[in-house]
């Protein structure tokens, strides 16, 4: 199974994300969405996982939750924007609260990150898909999933540093 991971979309979705995105079975946006528009738009491509951040209006968080917890393939996999865990979202908060997740992925910070904690548990920042900050590419990532064999994953930059 192959994810497309996302967050920070901050109501751009970029033509980049549906080329990466091609051969996703399932998609899992961290927060930050804006619209509601853009769930349907991803949704197109395939089913969405999806919670709302920290920016996100009433209607956005009407609609989703703050945490999401789903199985796929035999991983446990927890999204969260995680702007309740401060400023940087560090790795113990985040395994700290959910200490049986395999796979732990968030937004808010904008920057990517990919972290193997231990054999089988990775967490991932997707960095930001959205309107850029801080000088870093907007990027997704990509987690691909086998029962049995820790996952796979990797960041894909949709921009060049320099370009908006």
């Amino acid at each position: 199974m192959r994810l497309g991971i996302i967050s920070d979309t901050h109501g751009l979705l970029r033509p980049e994300v549906f080329e990466v995105f091609a051969e996703v079975d399932h998609i899992l946006h961290a927060g930050d969405l804006g619209p509601l528009e853009l769930l349907t738009e991803l949704e197109a491509i395939a089913p969405v996982t999806a919670v709302y951040g920290n920016t996100d209006d009433m209607e956005v968080r009407a609609r989703l939750p703050r945490v999401a917890e789903v199985r796929l393939d035999g991983f446990d996999i927890v999204v969260t924007h995680g702007d309740q865990f401060g400023r940087g979202v560090p790795n113990a908060a985040l395994h700290a609260a959910h200490p049986t997740a395999d796979i732990l992925i968030h937004g808010h910070t904008h920057r990517p990150k990919l972290e193997v904690v231990d054999v089988v548990v990775t967490v991932m920042n997707p960095g930001a898909a959205g309107p850029r900050r801080f000088d870093i590419p907007a990027s997704v990532g990509i987690i691909e999933l086998e029962p049995g064999i820790p996952p796979r994953a990797r960041l894909v930059p949709l921009t060049p540093a320099d370009e908006d």
